[in-house]
C-alpha cells in the first residue's frame, strides 16, 4: 500500500491509502521524490471539471523508476525521469494529427487528476512509458527538472502559439508561474519587447527578472491604455493570457494590434463563457487570430525542455516559495488555493 493525497469529493482533500499501481506491458511505475502543487489542482477540487471521487491529484512530478512493463525498452528501474503533465495515448487519432494533448477527445491528453490518479502519490502510473517519460541530464536536479513537466511547458507553448516575430512586441496577461514562463518564452522566441502585467510586487520582482521590459500594473492604472501608449497607439504583435480570466481575455483582445495574435494558456475554471470585445475585435474582421493549447505531451517535449535548463537558458526555481514534506501536503494545498504567505510555486518533497 501507499499513501495518496486525493480529492475525495467537490471541494474536500486528504490523504488515503491505496494499493502500489502495478504496469502493464508498456507502461512504468515511477517512486515520486519531487512535486509541485498547480492552481488548476485548485480548479479542479473546486469543481471546474465536475465531480471525482478519490481521485489522487497532482500532474507535476519527477521520479525514480520502480518497475516497467515487459515493452519498455527505453528505461529501466533506478533511472531518474520526469514526466510531463500530459500522457497521451500516441496511437490516437489527435496524437497522430499532431494534437497529442486532445487524444480520445478534447484534453483527453489530460489524464493525471483528470480521467486516471495523478501524482502525489508515493508511486504513480506513467502509460506509453517510452513515449510519455525523459531521463533528467545529471546536470539538472530534480527541483529543477520537475518544472518541465507543465510550467515550462505551457508557459513556453504561449510564446510558440503566440507567433512571436523577432524584435516584435510581447504582453503577458498575470505574471503567475505560467505567465513568468511565457515572459521567458517570448525573451527567447526573439521578442524586442516583453509587458507583462501584474500587480503583486514579488511576482513583479520575478517578471522583470525572467525578461519583462516593463510592468503594468492594473490596480494603479488602466492597463489597456497603458499598453497602447507603449506601443505608439498600435497594439502588440502578440497578447499571452496566462491567468484564465474573462476580464484579462477581453483586455488581451484589446491590446493586439490588426494582424496580431492572442495566445490562450489561462485556464478558465469559472463561468459558462467568456466574452470578446466587439470593436476592438474589428466586428469580426480585424484579423486577430486566437490561439488556445494545452501543452505539449511526449518524451521529445521534455527532452527539450530539458535541454534548455542544462544550457542555463533559465532557473525556474526562483519560483519555488515554499518546500514541504508530504506528509504537509494538505496544509501546502491550502497555502497554494488561498494564495496565502505570498506563494508562488510549492515545492512537495517526498524522500
Amino acid at each position: 500500500m501507499m499513501k495518496a493525497f486525493v480529492m475525495k469529493a467537490i471541494g474536500q482533500v486528504g490523504i488515503v491509502e491505496k494499493p502500489v499501481p502495478r504496469p502493464g506491458p508498456d507502461d512504468a511505475i515511477v517512486r515520486t521524490t519531487k512535486a509541485l502543487i498547480c492552481t488548476s489542482d485548485s480548479h479542479t477540487v473546486g469543481g471546474a471539471i465536475g465531480p471525482r471521487e478519490n481521485l489522487t491529484l497532482g500532474h507535476e512530478a519527477v521520479g525514480i523508476v520502480h518497475e516497467v512493463g515487459s515493452n519498455v525498452r527505453l528505461f529501466k528501474p533506478g533511472d531518474r525521469v520526469v514526466v510531463g503533465a500530459i500522457t497521451p495515448d500516441w496511437g490516437d487519432l489527435a496524437s497522430q494529427a499532431g494534437h497529442s494533448s486532445q487524444s480520445n477527445g478534447p484534453l483527453g491528453g489530460w489524464k493525471f487528476s483528470n480521467t486516471k490518479d495523478g501524482v502525489f502519490a508515493e508511486y504513480f502510473h506513467v502509460n506509453e512509458a517510452d513515449a510519455n517519460m525523459a531521463l533528467i541530464p545529471d546536470s539538472v536536479p530534480d527541483e529543477m527538472a520537475v518544472y518541465c513537466a507543465d510550467m515550462l511547458s505551457t508557459g513556453f507553448m504561449g510564446a510558440e502559439n503566440g507567433n512571436i516575430p523577432i524584435g516584435g512586441t510581447v504582453a503577458v496577461f498575470a505574471e503567475g508561474p505560467v505567465g513568468l514562463m511565457a515572459t521567458v518564452g517570448a525573451r527567447l522566441r526573439g521578442a524586442g519587447l516583453v509587458i507583462g502585467v501584474e500587480s503583486v510586487p514579488r511576482r513583479q520582482e520575478l517578471a522583470r527578472t525572467y525578461g519583462a521590459d516593463v510592468i503594468v500594473d492594473f490596480t494603479k492604472e488602466d492597463a489597456v491604455q497603458h499598453i497602447l501608449d507603449l506601443t505608439n497607439g498600435q497594439g502588440v504583435d502578440t497578447a499571452i493570457e496566462a491567468l484564465g480570466s474573462d476580464i484579462t481575455f477581453q483586455n488581451a483582445i484589446k491590446v493586439t494590434k490588426a494582424g496580431g495574435t492572442i495566445s490562450n494558456i489561462g485556464y478558465h475554471g469559472h463561468g459558462d463563457y467568456v466574452h470578446i470585445p466587439r470593436i476592438e475585435w474589428g466586428v469580426g474582421m480585424a484579423e486577430k487570430t486566437i490561439t488556445t493549447g494545452l501543452c505539449t505531451g511526449g518524451r521529445l517535449r521534455m527532452e527539450r525542455l530539458l535541454r534548455v535548463l542544462e544550457t542555463k537558458r533559465v532557473d525556474p526555481t526562483l519560483m519555488t516559495t515554499h518546500t514541504f514534506s508530504f506528509d504537509q501536503v494538505e496544509g501546502a494545498f491550502e497555502i497554494m488555493d488561498k494564495k496565502l504567505d505570498g506563494v508562488i510555486k510549492p515545492l512537495i518533497v517526498f524522500v
